[in-house]
């Protein structure tokens, strides 16, 4: 019965031959299923998982805060390399290693980004308790990158040669004010071969992301004259201006349909106790499955802060010295899109859940599958196996029992669009 699941998945594959053809007849299953290439590849996985594991550990203790990815980069530029792979460091700092293809025309890339949520002064040790390794990072994305690495290297090792060329991406600014600004890079440069994205993020084998979240990440900004707390007392000041705006806006209404939320993530000013700011700022995240919700909450912001600089300055005692100014920047946005239930990309994923024994649910998220749903390529971001939780907190953990259905699953995805190419006739 499993060798029968792959069926959706031999029907994106053409027979073997040299050359590509135009009208290909797929592959029996009994065929694909006995491929000596897939088998190899496919067992790589078990006996490697604690070198797979090692490689995890040994990513995420190399810090790789936003904007600041290169260190690790380095690392995985080698790895990858190591695996037989022609890799190179883009301009943005993406990492690509290229499994050439039959059709060098058509490119399928797995990717998983490199950066962490975490500042460069984070202690990124990874603690051992049992079977549970536990550091910043770890699965969001130690999980991803490690299977980058494995897949890559199982297909190395099994001698896989695909139809299509494959590029195997770890990319730079997926988290935070980074903007997707890697995966977009890659979009850019490979839009007109690109087929299909597949997206290695954190861990885990029960959920596919095919449903791009939009969302906008935003900071206002207040400035004034600044003055001393005692002698100063009464001018307008920038924090209080702050908060009667953060107090407005977290007031604001948002539908639960379409769902729609925001976050006062970071909330900046002042030099000392004594001391009436010169400046303030926050800065918000606003998500929303509607354009037009995340439109009128970044409004309600830009309403807010108005308001909030228009009580202070009618509150103050001495308006002589000084006002308040305030401006509100768009620090970045994420597209949304949504992956057509009857793609090939997703066909490949349900064949390969049948054949290991897994269930996706399908999910709407904001991954590096936002960039290329939204220009119409099929993309999804799926978990690379294992369990983990605490992402994006100190106590981060990941457990691996299970990696190898991971591994396998979405290393089947990806032959699955990627199809394999015939060997020349003898």
């Amino acid at each position: 019965m499993k060798h029968a699941a792959l069926w959706v998945i031999l029907l994106t594959m053409p027979v073997r031959s040299a050359s590509v053809p135009h009208n290909s007849k797929p592959v029996s299953t009994t065929q694909f299923a006995d491929t000596s290439e897939v088998r190899s590849a496919l067992a790589w996985f078990a006996r490697n998982i604690a070198w797979i594991n090692e490689q995890q550990v040994r990513l995420t203790e190399i810090p790789a805060a936003p904007f600041q990815e290169a260190q690790r980069a380095a690392a995985v530029k080698t790895l990858l390399a190591s695996s037989g792979l022609e890799v190179q460091i883009d301009k943005t700092g993406n990492v690509i290693g290229e499994l050439r293809g039959a059709n060098e025309k058509e490119i399928v890339v797995l990717s998983a980004h490199l950066d962490t949520v975490f500042p460069p002064s984070t202690d990124v040790k990874v603690r051992h308790e049992g079977a549970r390794l536990l550091g910043p990072g770890i699965s969001d994305n130690g999980t991803g990158l490690a299977a980058l690495i494995a897949i890559a290297r199982a297909c190395q090792e099994a001698r896989i040669h695909p139809r299509r060329s494959i590029l195997f991406v770890a990319d730079v600014g997926e988290e935070g004010e980074g903007n997707l600004r890697g995966m977009r890079a890659l979009i850019d440069a490979y839009k007109s071969k690109l087929k299909a994205v597949i997206v290695l993020d954190g861990s885990g084998t029960d959920h596919v992301t095919t449903k791009a979240l939009a969302s906008r990440r935003v900071e206002a900004i207040i400035t004034g004259p600044g003055g001393h707390s005692w002698s100063d007392f009464g001018m307008p000041n920038p924090i209080n201006a702050l908060v009667r705006a953060s107090v407005r806006f977290i007031n604001t209404r948002v539908p639960v349909a379409p769902r729609t939320t925001f976050n006062i993530g970071q909330i900046e000013g002042g030099t000392s106790v004594n001391s009436i700011p010169y400046e303030a700022k926050l800065k918000v995240d606003i998500r929303s499955e509607s354009e037009d919700e995340l439109t009128k909450l970044e409004s309600a912001l830009r309403d807010s802060i108005a308001a909030g600089v228009r009580d202070e300055m009618e509150s103050a005692r001495d308006r002589s010295k000084g006002k308040l100014e305030w401006k509100v920047n768009l620090l970045g946005s994420r597209p949304g899109g949504e992956l057509p239930a009857n793609s090939s990309l997703l066909a490949a994923l349900r064949a390969a859940d049948e054949f290991v024994g897994t269930q996706s649910r399908v999910e709407r998220s904001s991954t590096d599958a936002n960039v290329p749903l939204s220009h119409g390529i099929e993309a999804i971001s799926i978990g690379a196996g294992g369990t983990g939780g605490g992402a994006h907190s100190l106590n981060e953990w990941y457990e691996p029992a299970g990696r190898e259905l991971g591994l396998k699953r979405a290393l089947l995805t990806l032959l699955g669009v990627s199809g394999l190419a015939e060997e020349k006739s003898r």
